[in-house]
């Protein structure tokens, strides 16, 4: 369950961005070909962080859909359940994922409250 190392390696992001503040809620862009599961990621989240100064910290998941970009027409298409890579336009094989494989930190939500740290995930 790779949900788990990503949960820390994001907590540590946030704890460093935060310096010392309350976070209340951190944002996260998540791309479909990320294959990550937001119950997993969400139980995960609520594990690591749990006694760290994160602990309480709301985690939203913003879903960026897959999408295909032609290096030939131009056209670019969002990709469904069926796996292929071919532009759906012209047919073209030169094609190349425009989006959908991002897991970015967009924004964390902080309280000015200096309350106590509790520790580091």
């Amino acid at each position: 369950m790779h949900e788990v190392s990503l949960c820390r390696a994001l907590a540590g992001s946030v704890t460093r961005a935060s310096r010392g503040r309350r976070v209340e809620a951190v944002h996260v862009d998540v791309g479909q070909l990320r294959q990550i599961v937001p119950d997993a990621m969400a139980h995960a989240w609520v594990f690591v962080v749990r006694n760290t100064s994160l602990d309480g910290a709301e985690l939203h998941l913003n879903p960026i859909p897959a999408v295909l970009a032609c290096d030939d027409c131009g056209a670019e298409i969002e990709l469904g359940p069926e796996l292929g890579f071919a532009c759906h336009a012209c047919g073209s094989a030169s094609t190349h994922v425009a989006s959908g494989e991002e897991f970015t930190l967009t924004a964390i939500d902080v309280s000015e409250d200096l309350g106590a740290v509790k520790g580091e995930p």
